[in-house]
């Protein structure tokens, strides 16, 4: 039902950045369907599925449809082609003043008042809208069919307890596989929900906490991306033998460092500096690592190899090959005027590519002129890896005849 050897599709997290993993899935479906044929439309490539974050809702919508992979790929991709704010947080002038503004008032001046001490808003918008959408998006009571019926392995979403202080990683599997922990690494196996998505997906400050009710891993959670020091963890300690990773930022970027000499940094530019702390430097430092390890395991005679319990990952990373925070920059004007005027009082703003605060904005930007751009990108970045994707599911090397049964397809050249 899935790709041979046991691969893991491993989806990073970063707001409205997402867009770009579904943008490398579609042209990923394209690629395969050109080399497999139109029976590969229902067969999922992934025996794992791991998400964070954005990325953690993208997953579970592939894992909860895995026996109709190109179609349910292409769900997803109306979504965020056709996305607009208002579904994902409240962006109307009364939602954002009752959230951010309040918010705002808060960390600055607010602690001397006391009727917003009382008040005490919770984050600086309100992501409501964002759990109508899941349910619609995602029908988690399918996860359970699919895992029993073999189109999927495993499926984990990540987030961080800020009762704890742990980071969890949340995973239902076909079998028994027993939980993991490491330092300050925590793994739960029993049935997902919607809570726990809006948990991974809660970017810190931005959206509001969200409580999680479980016997061993009950309390408040926030962004999976928050203290996630090793990304590519779950989807190993799942069985997965070689991963599909797809990025949202700084592994592919143009080389060269882009320095804005200015005045002292605003809150806008602060933020996010911090974001693309959280987001994207622990995938990127995590690769690096794999990488490594594979070095020093290609050295080591067959007999040292039996005596550790490493083993080489193969991994292909899939990552803008372009800023984008400079993209982000260009579509700024989408935003609701509400969230912009908002935004604006944090420090987001100015014309072109070099606009202050860009960075923040790229993860809010949950509006269509900037998904589909993303959208399109991550369709001819992996276009132009065409070669690299097909020698690393091994398409490249199946004969036509072969292709069809890779695909479940009667051999018709045979007798």
């Amino acid at each position: 039902m899935h790709e041979t050897p046991l691969t893991a599709l491993v989806l990073s997290g970063g707001g409205a950045r997402a867009a770009y993993q579904v943008g490398v899935l579609r042209a990923l479906v394209r690629i395969r369907r050109a080399s497999l044929g139109p029976v590969a439309r229902q067969h999922n490539p992934f025996g794992v599925i791991c998400g964070t974050s954005a990325g953690a809702i993208n997953a579970a919508a592939l894992a909860c449809q895995a026996d109709r992979f190109e179609a349910v790929v292409e769900e997803v991709a109306r979504v965020w082609e056709n996305f607009h704010a208002e579904q994902v947080y409240r962006a109307d002038s009364l939602g954002v003043i009752r959230t951010g503004a309040q918010w705002l008032t808060m960390v600055s001046i607010g602690w001397v008042i006391a009727r917003w001490r009382r008040a005490r808003p919770k984050s600086l918008l309100d992501n409501a809208p964002l759990g109508e959408l899941l349910h619609r998006l995602v029908p988690l009571q399918r996860l359970p069919l699919m895992l029993a019926e073999g189109h999927l392995q495993a499926l984990a979403v990540t987030a961080s307890s800020y009762s704890s202080g742990e980071h969890y990683t949340f995973y239902d599997a076909a079998r028994p596989i027993t939980p993991w922990e490491r330092s300050q690494r925590v793994a739960v196996q029993g049935p997902l929900t919607h809570e726990h998505l809006l948990a991974s997906s809660a970017i810190p400050f931005v959206f509001p906490a969200t409580r999680i009710d479980a016997a061993s891993a009950g309390g408040w959670f926030g962004d999976g991306s928050m203290r996630q020091t090793a990304p590519l963890s779950p989807a190993v300690h799942l069985g997965a033998q070689r991963l599909f990773i797809v990025g949202v930022g700084r592994t592919q970027e143009p080389p060269g460092r882009v320095v804005q000499v200015g005045g002292y940094p605003n809150l806008a530019q602060i933020a996010g500096h911090a974001m693309s702390s959280i987001f994207l430097d622990a995938l990127a430092v995590d690769v690096e690592r794999l990488k490594r390890i594979n070095r020093t395991l290609a050295l080591l005679p067959d007999s040292a190899l039996a005596d550790t319990p490493l083993r080489p990952i193969e991994a292909l990373v899939i990552s803008p090959s372009q800023r984008l925070d400079e993209i982000a920059a260009r579509h700024l004007g989408a935003l609701p005027t509400a969230v912009r005027a908002l935004l604006r009082g944090v420090g987001v703003g100015g014309q072109g590519e070099a606009a202050r605060g860009s960075a923040l904005a790229s993860y809010l930007l949950f509006e269509a002129p900037y998904t589909r751009e993303l959208m399109a990108l991550g369709e001819a970045d992996t276009e132009a890896r065409r070669d690299e994707v097909l020698r690393f599911f091994g398409w490249d090397t199946l004969a036509p005849g072969r292709r069809r049964q890779a695909a479940g397809e009667p051999d018709l050249l045979l007798p």
